[in-house]
């Protein structure tokens, strides 16, 4: 060959240095092409391709003892290993996305734990004018189901979402956050206990705990994690009461 590029040129060209170039001629990946009349070795576009196909193999974490007989197959079986190569590489963007996802979060408070959709609740119950300590009492809850009873989780922000759409159930929660004051021996913890009832069999396809939630043994002890944190005695005999109601409507409520 008298034109085409000495090794330096091809390496750089390619995006390898010619340390790399030359391991790959000593593996056998890519033929040494012939010596010009000056002595160098002068690589053509053959060659090139040649070096880039190795490249990009081995970048995408193809192993070197496989590339050669890779390229010498039929076009069936390199096609075959070009997608699988591609899904490999499509799972690891996705995972390195999620990390970086996650430490964006770090930076940003409640989403760190919690999905959008859950601090998007939270956003909500404080334009709503809830207080901080309430609102606080509600993150717990959702991170407490989210980690210890994710079976769960969706369906109990959709609870939260529903409720914070309807002007009765907001009214309900306001008095519910009242009672946590009250004795619990308070006339009016009854009443307030029929009407949280009744509204949650309003949307009773929410209350019924999935399958996988029913059938764990462990299943009351994580339900009451979330559902009886920081209980002050009157919400305890309220709670206690509202769950009455729901097991007498035939509503699957775990015991604590």
């Amino acid at each position: 060959m008298t034109g085409g590029l000495t090794i330096g040129q091809a390496a750089g060209f390619i995006g390898v240095t010619i340390k790399t170039v030359r391991h790959y001629h000593r593996l056998g990946l890519v033929a040494e092409p012939d010596r010009d009349g000056s002595g160098y070795r002068r690589y053509g576009s053959a060659d090139l391709f040649r070096l880039l196909r190795v490249r990009t193999l081995a970048e995408a974490g193809v192993p070197l003892a496989e590339i050669g007989g890779l390229l010498d197959a039929g076009p069936e079986r390199f096609a075959a290993t070009l997608q699988d190569v591609h899904r490999r590489l499509t799972e690891q963007i996705e995972a390195l996305a999620a990390r970086r996802d996650r430490l964006h979060r770090l930076d940003h408070g409640d989403r760190a734990l919690l999905p959008d959709r859950a601090c998007a609740v939270l956003e909500r119950l404080t334009a709503l004018g809830f207080d901080a300590d309430y609102v606080a009492g509600q993150r717990e809850a959702l991170v407490l189901a989210r980690a210890g009873v994710p079976e769960i989780f969706d369906r109990f922000l959709d609870r939260l979402e529903r409720s914070l759409d309807d002007p009765e159930s907001v009214d309900l929660t306001r008095r519910g956050i009242e009672a946590a004051s009250w004795d619990p021996a308070d006339p009016r913890i009854p009443g307030l206990a029929r009407g949280w009832a009744a509204k949650l069999l309003a949307d009773r396809a929410l209350l019924e705990p999935p399958p996988e939630f029913r059938t764990r043994p462990d299943a009351a002890t994580r339900y009451g994690m979330v559902d009886h944190h920081r209980e002050a005695p009157a919400l305890a005999r309220l709670n206690a009461l509202i769950a009455a109601h729901l097991r007498a409507a035939g509503v699957d409520v775990p015991h604590r």
